[in-house]
């Protein structure tokens, strides 16, 4: 049987269906929870994981930029 043939056979059973009455359904909502439980986990992961960022750049000593001759560092005596 061809794809065509089999498609020709599915055609009329849509022409039936009420357009103003089709709704997604149950198995629509059961993939929208989904959706939106793993969106919340994943925010919730997303925020534990930016608590544990360290945001404050530790303050480069002079004598360290100076030791390993890095351009832009005072030269010493």
């Amino acid at each position: 049987m061809y794809a065509t043939q089999a498609l020709t056979h599915v055609v009329p059973l849509a022409a039936e269906l009420d357009k103003n009455k089709v709704t997604p359904g149950v198995l629509g909502f059961l993939v929208f929870a989904a959706l939106a439980v793993g969106v919340w986990l994943l925010m919730k992961s997303m925020n534990r994981h930016m608590g544990r960022v360290n945001f404050e750049e530790a303050p480069e000593t002079r004598a360290a930029s100076a030791a390993e001759g890095t351009p832009g560092a005072p030269a010493g005596k």
